[in-house]
């Protein structure tokens, strides 16, 4: 079922499907095509498992687009937010039922890896993708296109998927284009037993000083994710916050494990998300949430989709059938995972503003609170909630509207339990 690192009789083989990277979206989109029957080859230029700077937070959305089966490799389960403005403001939020789930990255692609193996798809590692060909020498035929490696080795396929990260080449090919750009910086801090008790079942969210930006602490056994997002440009003020949120929380102390950053990139609304042969999904498609840059759910549901349509992309004789199949699939993004972008952007356009009246909202209005833990659990979405809620959009407009307005006071208080 897998050869991770051989290739020598395959250079001729023309693959039904192959996919670029090994992330969430990738290996998502290879069990979505290996479970259909097809061949697929999935390829990764690093050797796994390797790290990743993610908060590693698995919500509702991200839990219902996993694998039949999936065993979810938990390091804590969240029933407790702390909200703080900039280290003001601290309220508390609690739930009776898990809001969300909180997992290592290495561990938790290796399983997403493996459940597409076991559907059928082959996982060549150590591998670097150079380009993408429709066109040319490289290529025998109009329904095959060539996957060129470092070195110069053309895989073959009859359609490929692009789940090659933020800095993605077949993005590149297909022209993804960019409408926000923000920086993520993060360390791992390894903590003592009396430390990790404490935060143990529960997150912080710290609304920052700089417009847009957030920091975050999440709990994995005797370590705590900390990190901080802001736009790009930022980089100084960025690191500062970070500096200052990790010794406002009595963590300076400690020391990291792994210190990193990443940049998160968002699609614009005219991109596309295919060329040809050749879909693109996560990351390397630029889809995301706006407002808390939340990827890997939008990384688990575009991979499947994008699975799904390439088989049906593989299958197609000629280029009208490939374009309508590619039009379906960017319209089934577009429906789903595009609404739910759409009010991320208004939510950050508001937060931007005013993140004192978004933090006053969330922990003292209830309805928000109700809202925000729907989503978290994955009984909604933003896109479904204003959907199905007309008084939500709203609401949403309104907030976006008195944004601009002055914030209400904020004032301390205590925990409450929903």
């Amino acid at each position: 079922m897998s050869s991770e690192n051989s290739s020598a009789d395959d250079e001729q083989r023309v693959w039904d499907v192959v996919v670029v990277g090994a992330g969430p979206a990738g290996a998502s989109a290879a069990y979505a095509a290996a479970v259909a029957g097809r061949s697929v080859l999935l390829l990764e230029k690093a050797e796994l498992p390797r790290y990743k700077t993610c908060g590693g937070g698995i919500i509702g959305p991200s839990r219902d687009a996993l694998p039949p089966g999936f065993e979810l490799p938990l390091q804590d389960r969240v029933h407790a937010v702390t909200f703080s403005l900039d280290g003001k403001f601290t309220r508390t939020r609690r739930s009776k039922q898990m809001l969300f789930g909180l997992i290592n990255r290495p561990e938790f692609d290796q399983q997403l890896v493996e459940h597409a193996q076991k559907a059928g798809a082959e996982l060549r590692t150590g591998v670097t993708v150079s380009r993408v060909e429709q066109h040319g020498s490289a290529v025998p035929d109009r329904r095959t296109v060539a996957v060129v490696l470092q070195g110069g080795e053309a895989v073959l396929a009859r359609a490929v998927v692009g789940a090659d990260g933020s800095a993605s080449r077949i993005g590149a090919h297909v022209g993804v284009k960019l409408d926000q750009v923000d920086l993520g910086l993060e360390a791992e801090i390894p903590v003592p037993e009396t430390v990790a008790e404490d935060w143990r079942g529960r997150v912080l969210i710290d609304w920052g000083p700089m417009p847009g930006s957030y920091g975050w602490v999440f709990p994995k056994g005797d370590t705590l994710t900390v990190g901080v997002i802001s736009a790009r440009g930022e980089g100084a003020a960025t690191k500062r916050y970070l500096e200052d949120f990790i010794a406002r929380l009595g963590l300076a102390g400690f020391e990291p494990s792994i210190s990193s950053g990443h940049l998160t990139r968002c699609r614009a609304d005219d991109s596309p998300l295919s060329r040809g042969r050749v879909l693109v999904c996560g990351d390397a498609a630029g889809l995301l949430e706006p407002w808390t840059r939340e990827g890997i759910s939008f990384a688990l549901r575009s991979g499947r989709l994008a699975g799904e349509w390439a088989v049906r992309i593989a299958e197609a004789h000629d280029a009208v059938d490939t374009r309508r199949q590619a039009l379906n699939y960017a319209f089934a993004i577009k429906a789903g995972l595009g609404v739910e972008m759409a009010v991320g952007k208004s939510m950050l356009a508001a937060f931007e503003r005013r993140p004192g009246m978004l933090h006053a909202a969330i922990t003292g209005f209830r309805p928000a609170w109700r809202a925000f833990a729907g989503i978290t659990r994955g009984s909604t979405t933003l896109g479904e909630m204003v959907r199905s809620h007309p008084m939500a959009g709203r609401a949403l407009s309104a907030l976006d509207r008195r944004s601009a307005l002055a914030a209400p006071t904020v004032a301390e208080s205590t925990p409450t339990t929903e």
